[in-house]
């Protein structure tokens, strides 16, 4: 079986390197980003070992990539990176997996062989509510018949929106997950973003989607009332 190592601290990586091929793996390693997607596109890798702090592309828009072109290679996130919200970021864009350094080898190892065991988890290729329908893998939306043009970041949203259909996502949770910064109380970007998609999701539209759910955030449901 092979695996692709991408760590920038080359320490890290010839260790995690150098233990694998001990145990039997054939391995790859990248140090950067940008290397590492191209290693993923170009060789048929049986896992994904990815720090998420790395220099070009970031751990996130590796996977973010990855899974957009319809590759479903198990993703273990090896990082240093501990909090939450970290770790829900990754599983939302479709890790299998996410390690915290410092990290014993042997839980590592075992974590490595489960994936490995496990094999490809088949991501979905669409998902919707009511009349709402999203094709993840070529990332395109649809109410009905009628065609929404939406930016990546604005289908990002809104898959998240999808993927936690019922749920009231606070403004703080959606700039995370979706543009990866910390939210500011006197910042009104989430709101902005989430009118530009309103408009273009429920406007045209007598059935409302997207709901503001006064102090707490947003929430997408099909219901009679907002």
């Amino acid at each position: 079986m092979r695996i692709l190592i991408v760590e920038d601290e080359s320490r890290s990586r010839e260790f995690l390197i150098k233990g694998l091929r001990e145990s039997g793996f054939a391995v790859d390693g990248a140090e950067d980003g940008d290397e590492g997607l191209s290693l993923a596109e170009e060789v048929d890798h049986d896992l994904i070992v990815l720090d998420v702090m790395l220099p070009g592309k970031t751990g996130w828009q590796v996977l973010e990539k990855l899974r957009a072109l319809g590759r479903e290679t198990p993703v273990l996130f090896l990082t240093a990176r501990d909090a939450i919200e970290d770790r829900v970021r990754g599983l939302e864009l479709g890790a299998d997996d996410y390690l915290v350094k410092p990290f014993a080898w042997v839980e590592f190892l075992a974590r490595v062989r489960a994936l490995l065991r496990r094999g490809p988890v088949k991501q979905m290729e669409s998902s919707g509510i009511a009349d709402l329908e999203l094709d993840l893998r070529r990332m395109k939306a649809k109410r009905g018949k009628n065609v929404i043009d939406l930016t990546a970041k604005e289908f990002q949203l809104l898959s998240l929106l999808v993927r936690r259909t019922g749920e009231v996502l606070s403004r703080t949770t959606i700039a995370e997950l979706v543009w990866d910064m910390n939210f500011s109380t006197e910042s009104n970007a989430v709101d902005v973003a989430m009118g530009r998609l309103r408009r273009k999701v429920d406007e045209p539209f007598e059935r409302k989607l997207i709901h503001t759910q006064r102090g707490l955030g947003y929430v997408l449901e099909d219901r009679d009332e907002d």
